[in-house]
């Protein structure tokens, strides 16, 4: 067979498609232990997608980018969406309900994070808009130290002149030691470390507490980026030894525009309101504005309120359900990675080592192959969805695949478990890997504007408007 593109690569089959060696054992799925480990349950389970063959049941590996809604957030939304009213802005029975739920939603955020006494919970858009928000509240001489294996929302929002980018390191040892010398190196009454829980790229958990400890030992603030952590592992600012938490709603199973951004209250209040506007005012007068102290300081204008209600609800089945999610995702994660490892011709990346601990997360390249066709096939021919590219941290992602044999790799595969995702797909997911490994693409491509697609497409992608 023959791939189009330019250059065209050329994929030939080495066997027929029935000796494809995958090696591969079966894995009882989490669900099945019933009552002993319930797992909350979301809105696109058992969802149908077309492959060139037929139709499949969706198998999700793309939680580190966007995870589904539970049930438990639409319960929640449609319960709001019936007395969503304005948000303290009238007397209406409506409009005090859903301030209300607002706040209750502040509530169960603060106790998700374990934010302390003192602490303020502020609503975003986003990962992004809750860095932005604390970047544009730094004391004018902040001095700002992060990882270049950041996320490109932790890397970039930070004054170029006041920033230290550490290099990705090679070890937990190295990282403590890189951020112990640049501290000791750059001086400053105020200076903020940014630390990822886990990596984005290779999922793998950060030493966060450790960090942190030689972050307070300087002087220092730390900033903790949880958006890939806390849909996986306990966030807690106190235990961590962190001053601030930013996550995003969409990685937390409520995809509906809401973040946070929680911690220390004295550089908020003492920065310039993030918007200007309604709500973020005590009073405006001809002399000039008196601005509010706490989170209404920097949320102005009308709220998304029912991002609020459904990120809460998200995280309060997050908190009821945690062992079982860890034990689900543990499960299904070291299989993912054992059976990649085991399969030749497949590479996997680690920045620590392949043993590290971490989320279900697996990065890999399958040789001679594109990574973007590699997905594409998944997709097409197996009913996978996975991602492809340099996943927002392109400085990391370089360093992986130039450190290791990669081949003519630019980009990588990102596979990433999450409540989605079941045992059957693991293997679906392993005997499709090891098909392309082995023998390539079962159809025809061609690289175009959109990326690579199947010479031929019989799925419709001209989907009917949900309205």
């Amino acid at each position: 067979m023959s791939i189009a593109s330019t250059p065209p690569p050329a994929f030939r089959r080495s066997a027929p498609l029935a000796q494809a060696r995958t090696h591969l054992r079966p894995v009882p799925d989490a669900r099945s232990w019933g009552e002993t480990a319930p797992l909350p349950t979301v809105v696109s389970e058992g969802l149908p997608v077309p492959t060139l063959d037929g139709t499949v049941d969706y198998a999700n590996f793309d939680h580190a980018a966007s995870t589904p809604a539970l049930v438990s957030v639409k319960t929640a939304v449609d319960s709001a969406l019936r007395t969503y009213s304005s948000v303290h802005r009238g007397n209406g029975w409506a409009s005090r309900v859903t301030s209300a739920w607002y706040e209750q939603a502040r509530a169960e955020v603060r106790a998700f994070v374990g934010a302390r006494d003192g602490d303020e919970v502020v609503f975003t858009r986003n990962s992004t808009d809750s860095f932005n928000l604390l970047a544009r509240c730094l004391p004018r001489d902040t001095q700002v130290f992060v990882f270049e294996t950041e996320h490109h929302a932790a890397l970039l929002p930070w004054s170029a002149r006041r920033t230290h980018r550490l290099p990705v390191p090679g070890s937990v040892a190295d990282a403590t030691v890189l951020l112990r010398t640049a501290l000791r190196e750059h001086h400053g009454r105020h200076r903020l470390v940014v630390l990822a829980g886990a990596s984005n790229v290779t999922g793998e958990v950060w030493p966060v507490r450790e960090l942190a400890a030689i972050a307070r030992a300087a002087g220092a603030r730390v900033v903790l980026d949880a958006a890939q952590y806390a849909p996986h592992r306990p966030v807690d600012l106190d235990d961590l030894g962190v001053d601030y938490v930013v996550l995003s709603g969409h990685k937390l199973y409520a995809p509906f525009g809401a973040g946070v951004l929680a911690g220390r209250s004295d550089w908020l209040d003492a920065a310039a309101p993030y918007l200007a506007g309604g709500g973020a005012t005590k009073a405006v007068t001809t002399r000039g504005v008196v601005w509010q102290e706490g989170a209404a300081r920097h949320e102005a204008g009308s709220p998304n309120v029912i991002g609020a209600v459904a990120l809460a609800a998200a995280c309060h089945s997050l908190r009821t359900h945690a062992a079982a999610i860890e034990a689900h995702e543990s499960l299904l994660g070291r299989r993912l990675l054992e059976g990649l490892a085991a399969i030749e011709g497949v590479e996997t990346y680690s920045l620590f080592s392949p043993d590290h601990e971490r989320v279900a997360v697996a990065t890999f390249t399958v040789d001679g192959i594109d990574s973007s066709l590699v997905s594409a096939a998944l997709s097409a021919e197996h009913g996978i969805g996975v991602r492809d590219g340099k996943f927002c941290a392109h400085l990391c992602v370089d360093s992986l695949l130039d450190d290791a044999y990669a081949g003519d790799a630019t980009t990588a595969v990102r596979a990433s478990v999450g409540l989605a995702t079941t045992a059957e797909h693991v293997d679906r997911l392993l005997a499709a890997v090891a098909e392309l490994a082995e023998h390539g693409p079962r159809a025809d491509y061609v690289l175009g504007a959109q990326g690579w697609a199947p010479v031929g497409d019989p799925r419709a992608l001209d989907i009917a408007r949900p309205w």
